[in-house]
Order: structure tokens, then sequence, then C-alpha cells
């Protein structure tokens, strides 16, 4: 297993290595960071030139690209550039960033792949049953409605809550526009009643739309598994109907679920944005929209570098679980 491990880390460096290139090719030849200088009085051709050398404009792309990689890697990730802002520090941002939104995809990929796989699981083994078609019309519910529109519902329905709190005489519980300024304090009790409160609707919106895809992905692995030939032997062999669901059939049917989250907690920790943008959380998805807008390429290149690796490093995961839920896969 563990020379199953390292061999795939030796496949992911030189893909992390040409996808950071790739990335920093196109934002280096996405257009000029320093174009509106031009525009504004009193700047003059000097103060561009001067500008660009102490960037390292006016080197090659490749020349910059190593210069980037090796200050990357030694942890200097520079700063950011956007035009009349201050200057940041881009690591600063990206883990704060990462972080809050990090939270948030976390608590939330956990449960809908909790629920998501245990409603497939059961689907499957009661197929057409009514708890199959309930199960069923919820996720071709979820699948059809924007992730705006979830967060939006989502989000009214907590306000409404935290009307009727207030009319009986208690606090507002759920918090409906952004995390809690003073942060978390005050006993263990208050503590996690602030956190919980703080994080559920987010959490919950994010949630809904993955439990769908983890639902229906699972009820179709798990009745392929279910009428394949091992199945039947195992049942002709006399063995009880939970020991073959849950011994034979559930553990291969785990393989392609592993693959949507692996992929699926990648794209929701980069696009999360909708989600930020309804609750006011200021994440990755934030992060991005203003780099872009602002066309800060030092930003740009931090928030891709961080996304990719977290997208091999669950893809790299996602290849260990392969090993543990099927040992021919490390064998071949």
């Amino acid at each position: 297993m563990i020379r199953y491990i390292i061999r795939r880390l030796l496949i992911s460096i030189p893909i992390l290595l040409i996808g950071s290139f790739a990335c920093y090719l196109l934002v280096a030849t996405a257009g000029n960071p320093l174009a509106e200088m031009r525009f504004r009085q009193g700047v003059t051709e000097a103060d561009i030139k001067a500008a660009e050398v102490s960037l390292g404009l006016d080197k090659p792309v490749v020349v910059r690209y190593w210069n980037w990689l090796t200050d990357f890697v030694s942890g200097d990730w520079g700063q950011s550039i956007a035009l009349g802002q201050a200057k940041q520090q881009v690591f600063t941002q990206v883990t704060e960033a990462l972080w809050t939104t990090g939270r948030l995809v976390l608590g939330a990929e956990l449960l809908a792949l909790t629920l998501g796989v245990a409603v497939g699981v059961l689907a499957a083994v009661r197929q057409y049953s009514i708890f199959d078609y309930l199960a069923t019309s919820t996720a071709f519910l979820m699948f059809s409605m924007p992730i705006f529109c979830v967060a939006v519902i989502v989000k009214d329905y907590g306000i409404q809550f935290n009307n009727v709190l207030e009319s009986m005489g208690l606090d507002r519980w759920l918090t409906t526009a952004g995390p809690r300024p003073e942060g978390f304090s005050g006993s263990f009790g208050e503590v996690i009643f602030k956190y919980t409160g703080t994080f559920l609707l987010p959490t919950v919106a994010l949630m809904l739309i993955s439990f769908a895809a983890y639902s229906r992905f699972e009820r179709a692995s798990m009745l392929e598994i279910l009428h394949s030939d091992f199945v039947r032997t195992a049942r002709a062999k006399g063995i009880s109907q939970s020991r073959v669901i849950f011994r034979h059939a559930f553990r291969n049917a785990l393989i392609p679920v592993a693959t949507l989250f692996s992929l699926n907690f990648g794209a929701v920790l980069s696009g999360a944005i909708i989600t930020e943008t309804v609750f006011g959380w200021s994440g990755m998805g934030t992060l991005l929209v203003n780099s872009v807008r602002q066309f800060d390429p030092p930003m740009l290149m931090g928030w891709l570098a961080v996304t990719a690796t977290l997208i091999v490093l669950f893809n790299l995961v996602a290849d260990v679980v392969y090993g543990i839920l099927d040992p021919r896969i490390r064998l071949g």
C-alpha cells in the first residue's frame, strides 16, 4: 500500500508542475495589469517602465514562471498589485479565504456524503418502493434548482425561523449575513450554539445539491452490484441479506462515489461564490471574482495554485481509497 501511495505521489508532482505552468501562461497572456496606469494623469512612460521592471514584467514568461515557482515553494507568494488597492499579502488573503470556505465546504460535503450514501443504499435495496420514489424525486428536484435558488430559499426559511424565536422572546439563532464578527466565546455549550447557528444555513445550502448527486450515484452503483454474479453466488450460499449488502455489495458500490467526492470537493471549494454572496461570506469564490475583476495576477496565481493542489490532493486521496476498497487496483 505504501508503494502504491508513493507511486501516486510521484505522478501528482509533474501534474502540478504542468498545471501551474499552464495557469501562469494563461494569466500572463490575459492582459497587462498596469494597463490602467496609462489613463491616469501625471503617469509617464518612465513610470510605467519602472513599474514593469519592479514587477518583473519585462522578463520572458518562462523566467517569470520560474521565479514565481521558486518563491511560491519557499513561502513567498508575493503581494497584490491591484491598482487603487492596499498592497495585501497573497498568502494571508488566500489562506484566510480558504479557511472561511473550507469550514463551510468540509461540513457540507461530509454531511452530504453521509446522507447521500445512506439514502442511496436504502433506495437501491428497496427499489421501486415509496422511499425510492421519494428519494429519486427529491434528488431530481435538487438537480433542477440552481444553487442560488436553493441558497435564497434556505436563507428565507432561516430568517422566518429567527422571527419566530424573536416573537417568543428568544434571541435570534441563525446567522444570515456573514460570520459573527465577535467570534465564538463563552462556555462550551454557548460556543456550540453560536457555531452551529453561524454555519448551519450556508452548510445546508451547499449540502443539498451535493446530496442529490451522491444519493443518485450510490443508488445506481448499488443496484449494479446487487445484480452482479458474485452477489447472486453469496445469496445462493445462504448468506443473510444484511451481510450480502454491507459485507459484499456496499464496499464495491462506494468506488464511484469516492471519485465523485474527490472531484466535487475541489469544485465546491473553489466555486462557492454564489452561496458566499447570498450569505455574506468572503471566501475562495469571492476572492476569485475580485482578483479577476481587478486583474491581479499574483492573487490569481495564488488562488489557482492552492485550488489545483487541493484538487490533485483529493484525487490522490480517492486513489488511496480505491486501493482500500478494492485491493486489485493497487496491485494492478
